[in-house]
């Protein structure tokens, strides 16, 4: 079987207007181009043409959630307050989440492109699957937008597994620079999922993503933040799955693998600090590969989040769908022998003491 890859046009036509990168406009600074913009995204979908790649994968199409699906996760009152607004022409979803125009319905589409990409690989026409959506959502809370995220669109896919298909054990692992804190408010009480996030520690939100946020009542012990501090290269990053994530994987035996896909943890990504390369980004897929051979049949689904560094996030999508599909390209990353060389890319004591405190949580985590 192939890789799914799943895209759309209509994404990359999400409005998040004019700023001073995430300032709005009248700051004494000049508008320009918002840092959630469509290029990056785009030429990530260029590269898997341009490269060739696509001719090895399996396009698949999304279909837009409807109103209910999204309910799963998000309240009604959230729901009518985003598709009012963009009826009206646009508005802010409550903190650093501008849209325009019909970016409800684009909302939709980004959400329901998770379930068609879950649904491709959950019954077997595909061996795994990529979604490039947008506007992303794992700053999603049930009632607020945040952080360019309207609706949840790994929290409604992973609703949809388990209404269609009876999954009672799916992890996430969410390796955006930035704390996935609405998929953790989506499932904090729910041990039929369990939530995984790395991220730069308290970078946003602010104050979140604790190793002590370990989930409530019968989700505790379900819920595991793995805060990185600044800095962190490949090293950190694959000591982190290797030491924290591989682990509790083992531990909880999902039945389907969600990652949400973000690459603001790469180098030289403008809202980010970490040092992470392709070659960074293609160990990670590695490893949660092995382990989704080995827990639950291969059934692993991706989602895209952030990545806001126009020239480099398609060098490391690119490397993510290689590692999925087994098919190597011959595009080169011009960056990573940079990267390679730069100090303390290697793991650093700190860096592993603080991948050492997050591996206690795995105590926490009831075994399977």
């Amino acid at each position: 079987m192939t890789t799914g890859w799943l895209s759309h046009e209509l994404y990359m036509w999400h409005d998040t207007g004019a700023s001073a990168g995430v300032m709005p406009p009248g700051l004494g600074v000049q508008p320009g181009t918002p840092y959630e913009n469509p290029e990056s995204k785009r030429r990530f979908r260029n590269l898997v043409e341009v490269s060739g790649l696509i001719d090895h994968l399996k396009v698949l199409k999304p279909r837009s959630a409807t109103e209910h699906e999204i309910e799963r996760v998000h309240t009604r009152a959230h729901i009518e307050n985003i598709k009012a607004m963009s009826a009206a022409g646009g508005g802010d979803a409550s903190y650093l989440s501008p849209f325009g125009r019909g970016s409800f319905e684009i909302a939709l589409l980004s959400a329901g492109g998770a379930i068609c990409a879950l649904d491709a690989v959950m019954r077997g026409e595909v061996k795994n699957a990529y979604a490039l959506v947008r506007p992303p959502g794992h700053h999603a809370v049930p009632d607020l937008g945040m952080g360019f995220c309207l609706f949840g669109n790994v929290g409604v896919a992973i609703r949809h597994a388990q209404a269609t298909y009876g999954l009672e054990r799916i992890a996430t692992v969410d390796w955006d620079v930035h704390h996935g804190n609405g998929t953790q408010a989506m499932f904090y009480r729910d041990p039929s999922v369990l939530t995984i996030s790395l991220h730069q520690d308290n970078l946003f939100p602010a104050d979140s993503g604790s190793c002590e946020e370990n989930g409530e009542a019968e989700g505790k012990g379900f819920n595991i933040n793995i805060p990185l501090p600044p800095g962190c290269g490949n090293g950190a990053y694959v000591e982190a799955l290797r030491r924290v994530v591989i682990p509790a994987l083992q531990r909880y035996r999902p039945e389907l693998i969600v990652v949400p896909s973000g690459f603001d943890a790469a180098g030289v990504d403008p809202l980010g600090r970490m040092m992470v390369s392709s070659d960074g980004y293609r160990e990670m897929t590695r490893l949660v590969l092995t382990a989704a051979d080995e827990l639950c049949g291969g059934k692993l689904v991706m989602v895209h989040e952030g990545g806001y560094s126009e020239s480099y996030v398609p060098y490391c999508g690119l490397a993510v769908l290689e590692e999925m599909s087994g098919v190597r390209t011959s595009i080169e990353d011009i960056w990573a022998p940079l990267m390679a060389n730069w100090g303390q890319q290697a793991l650093q004591p700190h860096q592993a003491a603080a991948i050492a405190k997050a591996a206690q949580l795995i105590e926490n985590l009831p075994s399977r």
